[in-house]
């Protein structure tokens, strides 16, 4: 089911079954409460008639054929009876035995003729007789109309008073039904109207999204998502456009990369097969041994290029532990310390007394390191690294007295692929800023404005630090 018709099924769904139940339980209230009041009313009216000078005994001392008869006690009490007929349709004087006294009907009805229709109502007679009064449930009459009997028994003898009064009350509930079943069909087309309204709003742009989504998947990448309404779709549309821009920067990565590999393994390729040829022909062994030298050398930067391509496509998954960096940054720099002097430079390390603690891979640390020094290393003869303490950070700076980096290489300096050295794939830098990130740091390459003189280029590398004390090794050991 699309998600407009969900929308239009929930949305009447619910209105339907508001608006029943909202009108089924008005009606009740509604309906009980005005019966109540009937019943209250018949009680009323009921009592009035009881409560006046009318004996129980002068009403049973009627006696058959006193029907129309001024002197018996059945005139008076007809008289009073009839006082009741603005408010009820009849009234009826009766023994237990439903033998008429009296009735409104005047002399229509004899005096003990059997009231029959009553014993539709015996349980509620026998209620009437045992407590005093009652009053009947709804019963439909000859004329189809709603009607209701209250009884009241009189003075605890064996005379009972009946009023039969219509049931108009229902009128205004069944105006109340009408009203209900408007507003029911009111309630359902507001509905339709809302849920075709958020149809409209949030149907039409997920399918938008949905589209937009198939196609990135089919690799259309050129056209960017568009804008949305509303700060969820907005905020998704957002994080689609961001996710088909780092898809599209990512396949020109791997593409830049195929062919980088293809270029950077081809080189040394071709030099393994023009040395080991001629090691092959040469007849003098010094000869022999200085070809083979060079062979070596560039398998050696055949294994650093392909290692620094599997770094940079290996997914990184950081270890970060709490330790103090002085170490790892001293490791970094002695092996690459060795290579600087024998050519003649040197390489200056400055590090405080008190431990650097960071929360970083100690690993990731020292390849961080050990790539800018490197750089810096091939960048000049002069090579400064320095670690401190900043702002709750512990900072990495290396400098070195090479030429700097040129200013239209500065913002794009951290992209694979992007370097001013001859020999090499370009990903040093790339690999320090993606291993850094990975660890919660941060890298950033000095202006010349910030460079202290005497220096060409300077990096630095941000981790979060910790004035927290690291666990002990033989603590940990022993634990």
């Amino acid at each position: 089911m699309t998600l407009r018709r969900q929308f239009l099924v929930v949305f009447v769904t619910f209105a339907v079954v508001m608006a029943v139940a909202g009108g089924w339980a008005a009606w009740r209230v509604t309906s009980g409460a005005l019966e109540r009041e009937m019943d209250t009313r018949l009680r009323a009216v009921a009592g009035a008639f009881a409560g006046g000078a009318l004996q129980a005994q002068y009403v049973l001392s009627i006696r058959p054929g006193d029907e129309g008869n001024d002197e018996s006690p059945w005139w008076p009490t007809y008289q009073r009876l009839v006082y009741l007929a603005p408010w009820v349709d009849a009234a009826y004087l009766f023994r237990s035995d439903r033998t008429l006294l009296v009735s409104t009907e005047g002399e229509s009805l004899r005096v003990g003729s059997r009231l029959r229709w009553l014993d539709a109502h015996r349980e509620v007679l026998d209620q009437a007789w045992r407590v005093g009064s009652a009053t009947s449930p709804l019963f439909e009459g000859e004329d189809g109309r709603p009607y209701k009997y209250g009884f009241l028994r009189i003075e605890n003898a064996d005379v009972m008073l009946g009023v039969l009064v219509q049931a108009d009350f229902l009128q205004p509930l069944e105006r109340l039904r009408q009203t209900l079943l408007i507003g029911t069909l009111l309630a359902v087309l507001a509905a339709v109207v809302l849920a075709g309204v958020l149809a409209g709003t949030v149907a039409r742009p997920l399918e938008r999204l949905s589209r937009v989504a198939l196609r990135i998947q089919r690799g259309h990448m050129k056209q960017p998502v568009g804008k949305e309404k509303g700060y969820e779709l907005g905020r998704l549309a957002r994080a689609m456009e961001r996710m088909r821009r780092g898809v599209v920067r990512r396949d020109e990565q791997l593409r830049l990369m195929l062919a980088q590999v293809a270029h950077e393994i081809r080189n040394p390729l071709g030099g393994l097969e023009l040395f080991t040829s001629a090691a092959e022909e040469a007849e003098d062994e010094a000869e022999r041994r200085r070809l083979l030298k060079r062979v070596r050398a560039e398998i050696r930067d055949l294994n650093e290029i392909i290692d620094d391509f599997l770094t940079f496509a290996r997914p990184l998954r950081p270890g970060p532990e709490l330790h103090d960096i002085k170490g790892v940054v001293e490791q970094a720099a002695e092996l690459v310390s060795m290579e600087l002097e024998r050519r003649g430079g040197v390489l200056q390390l400055d590090l405080p007394r008190e431990p650097l603690l960071a929360r970083a891979d100690p690993e990731h640390v020292k390849r961080v390191v050990l790539n800018l020094v490197r750089n810096a290393a091939e960048a000049g003869d002069r090579v400064q690294v320095e670690a401190l303490w900043r702002n709750g950070e512990v900072v990495v700076a290396v400098r070195d007295d090479g030429p700097g980096v040129p200013s239209e290489l500065r913002e794009r300096i951290f992209e694979p692929f992007v370097s001013q050295k001859e020999k090499g794939a370009g990903l040093g830098l790339a690999i320090v800023e993606r291993v850094t990130r990975a660890n919660g740091g941060r890298v950033e390459l000095m202006s010349p404005e910030q460079t202290e003189a005497g220096w060409g280029a300077e990096f630095r590398v941000y981790f979060t630090g910790s004035e927290e004390l690291p666990i002990p090794e033989a603590a940990t050991a022993s634990v």
